[in-house]
């Protein structure tokens, strides 16, 4: 588990490593957003958490095209979201590539990155969901 960890803080020092045409992953450089629990009255009510939805998905289907990227049976994916611009210089060095442990969940993040592909995701069997802190938001797909 530890060994995850160093991995993921070695991805966020070099982010030309993962560029998304390699052989080691996809880098989406989009900030991540969960899934919001959705109503009926969403299809003609514009609420703001349900149009930031829908922008993420379309970001996230722009970002899959632009890397030639379809979704695999085995997903194994870090989702970096960014640390508060409040945070000190100190705090930030201190809590980058370390684990995110608060809202949004994690299976939030995974379902809103899912329903972002056209079709049925019911193909994706397995997986790894991780959720660090980053400087900016982005999306890790690890395909090895």
């Amino acid at each position: 588990m530890g060994r995850h960890y160093e991995d993921i803080e070695a991805m966020l020092r070099r982010p030309g490593q993962h560029t998304g045409t390699g052989g080691d992953g996809y880098v989406f450089h989009v900030v991540p957003c969960p899934a919001p629990r959705m109503t009926r009255a969403d299809a003609w009510k514009d609420r703001p958490c349900v149009l930031r939805y829908r922008a993420y998905r379309d970001q996230v289907r722009l970002e899959a095209q632009r890397l030639d990227f379809m979704l695999p049976a085995v997903l194994h994916i870090t989702f970096v979201l960014p640390m508060p611009a409040s945070w000190s210089t100190k705090k930030r060095q201190k809590m980058k590539g370390t684990p995110h442990q608060q809202k949004p969940d994690r299976d939030n993040l995974l379902k809103a990155f899912q329903d972002s592909f056209e079709g049925d995701d019911g193909f994706v069997w397995a997986g790894r969901t991780t959720k660090v802190w980053g400087e900016e938001g982005k999306i890790i797909v690890d395909v090895s």
